[in-house]
């Protein structure tokens, strides 16, 4: 299996530079108790830690495709007595067969712009969720390296894969009616797409 273009681990230490919290983040993305979440490239878990806590039990599916990466977020899930994280080493380009079942929040952060087929990923994230589900895509702003700096390094992908919240928003208008952007300061944007 293949990673999406251009979308390797990036240091911890340099994602809490960036966001502190990233339980704020995603309450701020509504995320709540409850809700069953598939998180998309979850690499070593800075987001599917603090989904497992707020959604109090219900399951996070934390999908990836590189099995080192899911040992060590199932070693440090252990660690922090979370149980209801679910490790899948698959291809979420395959997500509908990939997930066990559908979900409430469908969450691809920082990795949207390497995958290959976009509109069909996003048919793929809307087949996934349950009724009233939630497609949540964090991108990184369409702005230059210079501008995205963390910690004092310039961080993000390359510039050519960078997307407006227009052309984001573009993609998932083929198949969402209901969009809403959300700022996510300081480099990013979100757009939640409703089923």
């Amino acid at each position: 299996m293949s990673r999406f273009q251009n979308t390797r681990q990036p240091d911890w230490d340099w994602w809490e530079e960036l966001w502190s919290n990233p339980k704020d983040v995603l309450r701020t993305l509504g995320l709540s108790s409850g809700q069953s979440v598939g998180d998309i490239g979850s690499g070593n878990g800075y987001f599917t830690f603090p989904a497992a806590e707020l959604v109090d039990g219900a399951p996070v599916y934390a999908i990836d495709v590189d099995e080192e990466l899911l040992a060590e977020l199932s070693a440090t899930a252990n660690t922090r007595g979370l149980a209801n994280i679910n490790n899948i080493h698959g291809d979420a380009r395959n997500l509908t067969d990939v997930l066990p079942e559908p979900v409430d929040v469908v969450l691809i952060a920082n990795t949207f712009h390497g995958v290959e087929d976009k509109v069909g990923f996003t048919k793929q994230a809307h087949q996934s969720l349950r009724p009233n589900g939630r497609f949540i895509i964090v991108n990184w702003r369409a702005l230059s390296k210079e501008e995205t700096t963390v910690d004092g390094t310039a961080r993000g992908p390359p510039e050519e894969l960078r997307m407006s919240v227009s052309e984001t928003h573009e993609i998932m208008a083929e198949t969402f009616e209901d969009i809403q952007e959300i700022d996510l300061p300081p480099y990013h944007y979100a757009l939640i797409g409703e089923r």
